[in-house]
């Protein structure tokens, strides 16, 4: 069972953004976590996030599409993750620019 918790968007009424891509992150989280068991590794940095869809060897696919986010960008994966993460796996948020405050996943 997955627990998300969203104290930043709790209360807010107008914006579901943040919430569709903490979802995104979640779900996505789960199949790079299903990937590594079923590999023994997480996906490099050149198969990225599609290597779900399609895995190596005709495996089962672990997600249907790879989801772009709420604000159309894609998500940012990221092997290895800074600050000694296996990975780092979030969305650029609304300013479309990584690694700033607007993030969403992290």
């Amino acid at each position: 069972m997955v627990f998300v918790f969203l104290p930043k968007f709790a209360g807010r009424t107008g914006d579901s953004r943040p919430i569709g891509a903490w979802s995104d992150v979640s779900n996505l989280k789960v199949a790079l976590d299903a990937f590594q068991i079923d590999n023994g590794r997480f996906p490099t940095p050149a198969e990225g996030l599609n290597i779900l869809v399609n895995p190596p060897n005709g495996g089962r696919a672990y997600v249907d599409k790879v989801p772009i986010d709420p604000w159309g960008t894609p998500y940012i994966y990221r092997v290895p993750g800074k600050n000694g993460q296996d990975f780092d796996l979030f969305s650029c948020g609304p300013d479309g620019i990584p690694d700033t405050a607007d993030d969403v996943g992290r």
